[in-house]
């Protein structure tokens, strides 16, 4: 016989793992924060070692906790990528709506990823320009700056923080990187609509006098101020984590002046009772492991 741990135990802990949270857990499978803590024990029994810890309000896995969730993670996928292919259905298309300055410069990037890992998961990827209608028929699955919509699970992926970047090339040598040199060049800036100019915005929470009208190039989308920074037509404003790969390859260099928060998140929504599906829970644990 088979020496393996209480299966109904390792159900409750691969949900409470996966979303590092016990109620959340409890409500995904239609039982009690109590019952999920009790389930929980039981493991941390049977292997005589703790599992997760807590670090103030938040909840973690241990070392052990984190190799036991990876393989509970794993066997319970294919277990329900076996149960479809036995049923004869179709794999899974998830759609995915997500800003398009998101998807373009850190998702798509990062999506190989996930691919390797889960070929049999189809993402498409529906691009958006504001907030959607959040229901089935716009999409399984949504990055956006929406919050606390009812029915809905939510995780934080990066909040905003823009900062000047510019092509290495636009830098001499010998230049001193200040408020002069700066004012000295083309502001590539974008109008935010109801927010106003990007640039207008850093000038004014930093209170520095602005530069002439005639020095910003105007653009309606940060991803167009981003490649003509890339192409050294000027500075522009971006979000720190957006263009972390282009600095990294040195495409643009962050400049030395302080960034502005702008207060917005970038926020991964679905449905709760959707989260147990194996498609989007496999989608949401890879997602919440890249940086």
């Amino acid at each position: 016989m088979r020496k393996i741990p209480p299966l109904r135990a390792l159900q409750v802990f691969e949900a409470a793992a996966r979303l590092q949270h016990f109620s959340r857990a409890a409500q995904e499978l239609c039982i009690t924060q109590s019952a999920v803590s009790h389930q929980v024990r039981l493991l941390e029994e049977h292997f005589a070692l703790p599992l997760f810890r807590r670090e103030g309000r938040s909840l973690r896995l241990t070392d052990k906790g984190e190799q036991l969730y990876q393989e509970t993670a794993r066997i319970f996928n294919e277990l329900g990528e076996l149960n479809q292919r036995l049923l004869g259905e179709k794999p899974e298309a998830l759609r995915l709506a997500v800003y398009s300055s998101f998807a373009v410069k850190w998702l798509i990037p990062r999506l190989s990823g996930f691919r390797r890992l889960h070929p049999d998961i189809q993402v498409r990827l529906d691009m958006i320009t504001e907030d959607p209608v959040l229901s089935h028929s716009s999409a399984d699955m949504f990055i956006t700056g929406q919050q606390n919509q009812k029915g809905y699970w939510q995780q934080l992926l990066h909040t905003e923080r823009l900062i000047p970047v510019c092509s290495p090339e636009l830098i001499n040598s010998g230049d001193k990187l200040d408020l002069d040199w700066l004012k000295s060049q083309q502001l590539l800036t974008v109008d935010e609509g109801p927010l106003g100019l990007d640039w207008q915005r850093w000038f004014e929470h930093h209170k520095v006098s602005q530069p002439q009208e005639e020095q910003q190039q105007l653009f309606s989308h940060v991803l167009m101020a981003i490649e003509a920074a890339i192409a050294g037509q000027g500075v522009a404003l971006a979000s720190d984590f957006m263009v972390l790969d282009d600095i990294a390859k040195a495409r643009l260099v962050a400049l030395p002046f302080a960034g502005i928060d702008t207060g917005f998140e970038f926020n991964f929504l679905c449905k709760q009772r959707r989260l147990q599906e194996p498609a989007i829970a496999a989608f949401v644990h890879w997602l919440t492991q890249q940086h």
